[in-house]
């Protein structure tokens, strides 16, 4: 029925902000920049996996009311909105310090699981995205 999942929502507070983190610090591509009048489409791939991407979003109309979007902005911040990605990698430790060093927050350093190594970070919105190093 289904091919694969070509794109995934990540919801931030600013779209140049949130360039400025995938990009800049964690090695996203910007794909697609596309003012459509009504709502930026923004959204980055990691170069080695050009299929895949992420809609940088930021909670409003047309999709959420404004009461709505409030909530959703509300939740972000405080990090409910759960894990939005999970990236692999194959040297989670290297990622972490590498990262670290370029002043990511991390919520959880590397610890070892039964399926390999992983570790948490967030971006500057609030949102979890685990790293994972399979074994």
């Amino acid at each position: 029925m289904f091919n694969a999942i070509n794109i995934t929502t990540v919801q931030v507070l600013d779209q140049d902000e949130a360039v400025a983190f995938y990009v800049d610090k964690l090695g996203f591509k910007v794909s697609n920049d596309v003012d459509m009048g009504f709502t930026r489409w923004l959204t980055v791939a990691l170069p080695n996996d050009p299929q895949r991407h992420l809609l940088l979003e930021v909670p409003g109309p047309p999709a959420l009311s404004e009461e709505v979007a409030g909530q959703v902005r509300d939740l972000l911040t405080k990090g409910a909105l759960g894990v939005v990605c999970v990236l692999t990698t194959d040297d989670c430790r290297k990622v972490f310090a590498e990262l670290s060093a370029n002043g990511v927050e991390f919520t959880q350093e590397p610890t070892e699981q039964p399926y390999g190594i992983n570790c948490t970070l967030r971006d500057p919105f609030g949102n979890q995205i685990r790293v994972n190093q399979h074994t």
